[in-house]
């Protein structure tokens, strides 16, 4: 079959030469072949840079002391280990996963400037990053429908929240994460990607290289939509239906105390809840035209690096148990011999 190749672009600019280096002609006209992508992440001069690497790293390493902390008190006090804190334990091992996906790479770019990736590597980010979010919205709504069971139905709370129930939550949570990263990843880098390699985002989304494609990318936006929408919505609709029953069995308990005793165990779900998937439905769920590649960088920040940070503080203060765990791994009876 005769190939026809591809004509350089006429625009030129600083990566337009690393650019067409991995921009190979195929056979098809108007169509190549990329084996490896620049992520062109944030701009600036150098002082930026590195003030945002310095930030990025300060940001990444808390992220990572404070669910690695809830994840060892959970593990070594039997006070936590209930099906609420067992959930909780996995949700920090998820976010420690999920900002690891996107702030190395980040950081690193920052750093030494180099924004390559290659075309292997920018697919398993995605899909990592696509498996752990999806994960996150399912394990979210586990966590609700703990705080339902324990509200709403206190005396059957540990046959509804048994040992085999929690671990079938998280193997589900898992399961539908996998299954919709693996469809989305798929789609995604089936498409065609045509004389530009540069993504305007600090990693490999959907979105940015949605548009990057010169593909009929409609089939992808319709599977991103009816799936991943599908386990946000769902997931968020099923989270707000637990908390409707829950405050109507507030509701029917007779003091105050005991009304706001029950709602706090409530309040650090809640708080989580809305900065996650408030800020992953602004991402994936407009359409397209509207989508400003600046905007969706600062809200990327928002739910990839910032929310893993402040989740193991939203679930510690003001949390008398978390606090007595932590009395307990510090005191000296427990490391005396």
């Amino acid at each position: 079959m005769d190939q026809t190749t591809v004509p350089p672009s006429t625009k030129e600019g600083p990566l337009s030469c690393m650019k067409m280096d991995f921009v190979k002609p195929v056979g098809r006209q108007n169509q190549t072949s990329v084996t490896e992508f620049v992520l062109l992440g944030f701009s600036g001069g150098r002082k930026k840079q590195t003030l945002l690497f310095a930030l990025g790293l300060l940001v990444y390493l808390l992220t990572l002391a404070g669910n690695l902390a809830i994840i060892v008190l959970v593990w070594i006090d039997q006070c936590l280990q209930t099906p609420m804190y067992f959930l909780l334990g996995n949700l920090s091992f998820v976010e420690i996963c999920y900002t690891s996906t996107t702030a190395p790479k980040m950081l690193w770019d920052l750093l030494l400037r180099d924004k390559t990736i290659s075309f292997i590597g920018c697919a398993l980010q995605m899909y990592f990053l696509v498996t752990l979010g999806s994960t996150e919205c399912v394990l979210l709504l586990a966590m609700a429908y703990d705080r339902y069971a324990a509200i709403c139905h206190p005396l059957r709370y540990t046959l509804l929240m048994s040992q085999k129930v929690c671990w079938g939550l998280l193997a589900c949570s898992w399961a539908i994460g996998n299954f919709n990263s693996f469809i989305n990843t798929a789609l995604v880098f089936s498409l065609d990607f045509c004389q530009s390699n540069e993504i305007d985002h600090f990693f490999c989304d959907i979105p940015p290289l949605l548009k990057l494609s010169c593909s009929d990318t409609s089939v992808s936006q319709l599977v991103t939509f009816t799936i991943s929408g599908g386990i946000m919505i769902g997931a968020f609709g099923l989270i707000l239906l637990s908390y409707i029953l829950i405050v109507f069995s507030v509701l029917k308990i007779h003091t105050a105390q005991g009304r706001i005793k029950a709602f706090s165990t409530c309040v650090s779900h809640l708080t989580v809840v809305s900065i996650f998937f408030g800020t992953i439905m602004y991402t994936y769920l407009r359409p397209s035209s509207s989508h400003s590649m600046e905007q969706d960088r600062l809200v990327a920040v928002l739910y990839t690096i910032i929310t893993p940070m402040l989740n193991p503080l939203i679930y510690s203060f003001r949390n008398k148990e978390v606090h007595g765990a932590v009395r307990r791994a510090l005191s000296k009876d427990r490391w005396s011999p």
